[in-house]
């Protein structure tokens, strides 16, 4: 490895001897902050080794940073995050999916886009921390990429929530709700089945999505006896 990462036009970090390995489908700004972490740097200090252009999204009412908010980096800027993680390239093209969004391009100077992660690749929820522990020996804090029908986390029960907003919480215990497990497990078999019949997987989930919650919050109809 060499000696520096690379210059965006920020205080150049040494990268060193530390290794800190994506998890899968991670947004590439939450393995930007994880590797700020294991550097005992602040997240503003890593991001300054990429010349960024726009805005990270923000909450409502001149709030924080969402947890959503990506990163797209081009070819020099991907170089500097697998040196500074000290992982290959290739690695972290295969788990981080927006990794590639630039394409191959090359530029000398490292550079990166801000963008809301719906709009690279899809919507993004906390992950689950004890898989992180699991992964990484850290319990630390991460976003990844996963559709609605896959926000269980099957082997430490928890339901991931929405990194769009500003939660109390990253997640819900499952155990009083036991059979949310299975029917993601069933949900397997009726995307396979709406593929098969030319229909859209999304849309078939957003209507099932739709009929079983929406009814619980529309105001009861006259004459309904609710």
């Amino acid at each position: 490895m060499s000696g520096a990462a690379g210059f965006g036009g920020g205080r150049l970090v040494r990268a060193g001897p530390l290794r800190v390995g994506p998890l899968g489908g991670e947004l590439t700004s939450s393995l930007i902050g994880r590797v700020a972490g294991r550097y005992g740097m602040e997240r503003g200090e890593v991001l300054a080794q990429w010349s960024l252009t726009g805005s990270p999204a923000r909450h409502p009412g001149g709030g924080g940073v969402r947890a959503d908010a990506e990163v797209v980096l081009n070819g020099a800027g991907r170089r500097v995050l697998a040196e500074l993680c000290g992982v290959d390239s290739r690695v972290l093209a295969r788990a981080l999916p927006a990794y590639m969004v630039d394409g191959p391009a090359e530029d000398a100077v490292a550079r990166g886009r801000w963008r809301a992660a719906q709009t690279v690749a899809g919507q993004a929820v906390f992950g689950c921390r004890s898989c992180a522990a699991r992964r990484t020996g850290q319990a630390v804090s991460s976003v990844v990429y996963r559709p609605r029908w896959r926000r269980v986390c099957v082997r430490h029960g928890k339901w991931l929530l929405d990194a769009d907003a500003d939660p109390a919480w990253e997640h819900l215990e499952l155990g009083g709700v036991s059979e949310v497990v299975p029917a993601q497990y069933r949900w397997a078999g009726v995307r396979r089945r709406a593929v098969r019949a030319g229909r859209d997987p999304d849309v078939v989930f957003d209507m099932a999505h739709a009929v079983v919650c929406r009814p619980a919050a529309r105001p009861a109809s006259p004459g309904s006896g609710r």
